[in-house]
């Protein structure tokens, strides 16, 4: 994937100029690395190959196979894992080169798409809530829900979406380096829009949790 399907964007990472009034405060994309355990759970692939290695080699074993057939087998299927987990990582590698997340003081924009570009446009009136959760490392998931029947449709947003929320998906900022600190600028944007919207923002609290181990009406998008 090129970065140069990118070049004719006005500013990285947005579908057209800002209007008057309007700025940028914070601009970022996921760790692929993370992205790949996160998001698309590399490693319990990996642990699975290597299980059904180890499952095939002892079977083999037991049932009196030749040793050269036993290792054949066993590395065979080691083989596809790699493979498997190779494409994975890939996937999160181009996934993280070709996203770019953006924070204005009006929206929030979500830019992905390895094979098919697409930009989604949230402004902060969508937004019903935020929330955080991190790793040991401070690199986290910043989900974002929206508000009344606003909705994206979650193959749209995957990976970039809060697991398991297939009804109401949320559009979620994945494996972003120092999310607390991402997350309380988002936060304070959205208390901002707010106010200047005479509405009540009812935040999740901005303290994130952390893993020790790790029809209705669209939102405005652009293609």
């Amino acid at each position: 994937m090129s970065e140069y399907e990118h070049d004719g964007e006005p500013i990285r990472g947005l579908p057209g100029h800002l209007p008057a009034g309007e700025h940028i405060l914070w601009q970022g994309a996921p760790d692929w690395r993370i992205l790949a355990r996160s998001a698309l759970h590399a490693h319990w692939v990996a642990i699975y190959f290597a299980a059904l290695a180890v499952w095939s080699g002892v079977n083999g074993a037991r049932g009196g196979e030749p040793l050269l057939t036993v290792l054949t087998n066993a590395g065979l299927t080691l083989v596809v894992g790699a493979a498997a987990v190779g494409l994975l990582v890939l996937y999160a590698w181009l996934s993280a080169r070709t996203t770019v997340y953006t924070l204005t003081n009006r929206r929030f924009v979500l830019r992905h798409g390895v094979a098919l570009s697409k930009c989604f446009n949230i402004p902060y009136v969508a937004v019903a809530s935020v929330g955080v959760k991190l790793d040991a490392t401070g690199t986290g998931d910043i989900p974002v829900a929206l508000a009344g029947d606003a909705k994206i449709a979650y193959p749209h947003l995957w990976p970039h979406v809060r697991p398991w929320r297939f009804v109401n998906p949320e559009p979620t900022m994945r494996a972003v380096p120092d999310a607390a600190a991402v997350a309380e600028r988002l936060s304070q944007a959205l208390q901002q829009a707010s106010r200047d919207a005479d509405r009540p923002f009812v935040a999740e609290p901005v303290r994130p949790t952390v893993e020790a181990a790790s029809g209705q009406s669209p939102v405005p998008a652009a293609a």
